[in-house]
C-alpha cells in the first residue's frame, strides 16, 4: 500500500491562444486588419472584461489529474468536456495507492489510523478476491473512495473558467478545492490574459 498526494499536469498546452481567440473573434466585426503586434492580448482581456467569453470556446486544453475517485465523480459532471479515466475493471492493481486526504493533518492520530486501516482492509479484500479467482471486474467492489485514479479532461477554455469558478470556491468540496486551485494556478501561470481575475480571487 502508498500513500500519495493528488496532482495535476499539462498533457497539452493551448496553442498560441490569444491570436486564434483574436482571429475568430475578429471574424465577427470583419476586423483583421486591426490585428498587430500586441493586439490579441487587449482584444482577449476585452471580451474577458465584458463577459463575451463564447470566443474562447476555440482554444482547448488536456489536463492529467491524479485524485481519488470521489473527486473524479465530481469532476465528470462538468458535460462541456471530454474524459479518459482509468478503469477499475480492466486494471489489476497489485500494489494499491491512495490518495492521501487534504484535511490529514487535522485528524487526531486515532482518526489517521482509522483511515489507514480502512485501506489496508480494502487492499487485502481485494487481493484476497483476486486469489480466490474473482477478476479485477468482480474485485473492485471492495474499493474505496480513496482509491487512487487518472483521468485526462480536455475542455474548452471558457468551460475551464467554469469549473475553476465552481470547484475553487469555498463551497467546493475540500479534496477538489485544494486540487483544482493549485490547477487554477497553473493556468494562470500558462495564460494570465484569461485566468489571472480567477486567481487573484482564490488568493484574495
Amino acid at each position: 500500500m502508498k500513500i500519495i498526494e493528488q496532482s495535476w499536469s499539462w498533457l497539452q498546452k493551448p496553442s498560441r491562444p490569444l491570436e486564434l481567440i483574436e482571429r475568430a473573434g475578429r471574424t465577427c466585426y470583419q476586423s483583421e486588419e486591426r490585428i498587430g503586434p500586441g493586439t490579441s492580448e487587449k482584444f482577449a482581456r476585452m471580451l474577458v472584461s465584458l463577459g463575451h467569453e463564447s470566443v474562447i470556446e476555440h482554444c482547448t486544453a488536456s489536463i492529467r489529474f491524479i485524485t481519488n475517485r470521489g473527486v473524479t465523480h465530481e469532476l465528470v459532471r462538468h458535460r462541456l468536456a471530454s474524459y479518459s479515466q482509468e478503469s477499475t475493471r480492466y486494471v489489476r492493481y497489485d500494489q494499491m495507492e491512495f490518495i492521501q486526504p487534504v484535511w490529514w493533518n487535522a485528524w487526531s492520530p486515532a482518526e489517521q489510523q482509522t483511515w489507514l486501516q480502512a485501506m489496508e482492509t480494502a487492499e487485502s479484500c481485494y487481493r484476497h478476491l483476486l486469489e480466490s479467482g474473482s477478476s479485477p471486474e468482480q474485485a473492485r467492489e471492495v474499493l474505496p473512495q480513496s482509491l487512487k485514479t487518472e483521468i485526462v479532461m480536455t475542455a474548452n477554455l471558457r468551460e475551464w473558467r467554469s469549473v475553476f469558478h465552481l470547484r475553487c470556491s469555498q463551497a467546493a468540496h475540500p479534496q477538489i478545492r485544494v486540487l483544482m486551485r493549485d490547477c487554477l494556478r497553473g493556468f494562470a501561470k500558462e495564460i494570465p490574459v484569461l485566468f489571472e481575475d480567477l486567481a487573484e480571487k482564490i488568493s484574495g
